[in-house]
């Protein structure tokens, strides 16, 4: 084997197409993987210190921190990939709680053996990524597992936003009568992922609705700054969230199935594989229970954005209650108990 020094090629990366142990080592390898690759991506002011930590200034309000990590097989999918997935997914989590989002941390953990240029690829997405989202990666930590003990690469995101003063959402605030929003079609990212994954043949042609939601999230404010609360259905789709809702306010949710958007590739795919799509994992979609009065005012504002085009109306709050549930009305007016589910239907969706 060649001494690590005349491995190292003209641009100073190892000659290596794949992540070696060595590049874990805190040595020369990891600080030419940082530098030619991690730092070229996501270069600003804070970060190319490359301090233990990053020292930054914070605009008035509250502060807002959020943690994730990313676990997705394959890493890239139809309309996405891991490293965006990252991205996208820790500020839904800020603009959630009404926060813009203003910094992120990335902690990448490799597994030897992955390919140069399938991390550059992650890499330089999530750098696109953040400029989209308009948040600045400041600070972050790299590190490499043996081969077999990763699943070629996982991501731990932190985000820090702002929530303006007075702003204040929270599943305490729902009210009987409030209409329930869902933003778009569900069940898109779950079942690209099903569609690619390693051994199935599934053809569709269903893409990961992975995006940032922080702008949607600001105009449904502007229009409403009573909006009760927001939650985006992620692991365990949207009759996860909304039965979250219902136990955390202690009310009866009525869903009408009509209303919920729901493309038609996604519905039959449930129906060969005996999914439910309402507990099918989504990337770029919110739902959020708002004051009946304001919400069409809030649906219309919400469809002139591309992340928002599909937004309809799909429910109320219909009872207080000691037995928090959420049922749905079918298309024949029977109703259905959507039930919080033991487990996911889908693994390692993000």
């Amino acid at each position: 084997m060649l001494p690590i020094i005349d491995m190292i090629g003209e641009r100073g990366l190892l000659m290596s197409e794949k992540i070696l142990l060595a590049h874990g080592s805190g040595g020369l390898l990891t600080r030419k993987l940082i530098e030619e690759i991690i730092l070229q991506a996501f270069a600003n002011s804070v970060l190319n210190k490359l301090t233990d930590a990053a020292a930054v200034s914070l605009p008035p309000g509250k502060v807002a921190v959020t943690t994730d990590s990313f676990v997705i097989t394959p890493p890239i999918f139809p309309g996405g990939n891991i490293g965006e997935l990252a991205i996208y997914g820790t500020v839904n989590d800020l603009a959630m709680v009404g926060a813009r989002p203003v910094y992120l941390t990335s902690g990448l953990i490799l597994e030897e053996g992955l390919e140069i240029n399938l991390f550059k690829e992650i890499i330089e997405s999530m750098a696109i990524a953040a400029k989209i989202a308009g948040v600045e990666i400041i600070t972050g930590d790299t590190k490499v597992v043996e081969k077999g003990k990763g699943d070629q690469i996982f991501i731990n995101t932190t985000g820090v936003g702002i929530i303006p003063e007075g702003r204040e959402l929270s599943a305490s605030k729902i009210q009987i009568g409030d209409k329930v929003i869902l933003s778009g079609t569900m069940g898109d990212h779950g079942i690209a992922i099903l569609a690619c994954r390693k051994g199935l043949s599934l053809k569709t042609d269903v893409r990961s609705d992975s995006t940032p939601l922080h702008r949607l999230v600001e105009v449904m404010l502007e229009v409403e700054p009573q909006i009760r609360v927001m939650r985006d259905p992620t692991r365990g789709g949207v009759g996860t969230v909304l039965n979250e809702l219902a136990e955390e306010a202690g009310v009866e949710i009525k869903i009408e199935v009509e209303q919920v958007p729901l493309l038609a590739q996604v519905q039959g795919m449930c129906d060969l594989l005996g999914l439910d799509p309402f507990y099918i994992a989504n990337e770029g979609k919110l739902v959020a229970i708002v004051p009946k009065e304001s919400a069409d005012k809030i649906t219309i504002a919400m469809s002139k954005l591309p992340e928002g085009k599909d937004a309809a109306i799909i429910g109320e709050i219909v009872a207080r209650s000691i037995y928090p549930q959420v049922y749905v009305e079918t298309e024949i007016k029977t109703t259905r108990i959507l039930e919080m589910p033991m487990g996911n239907q889908l693994p390692r969706i993000c």
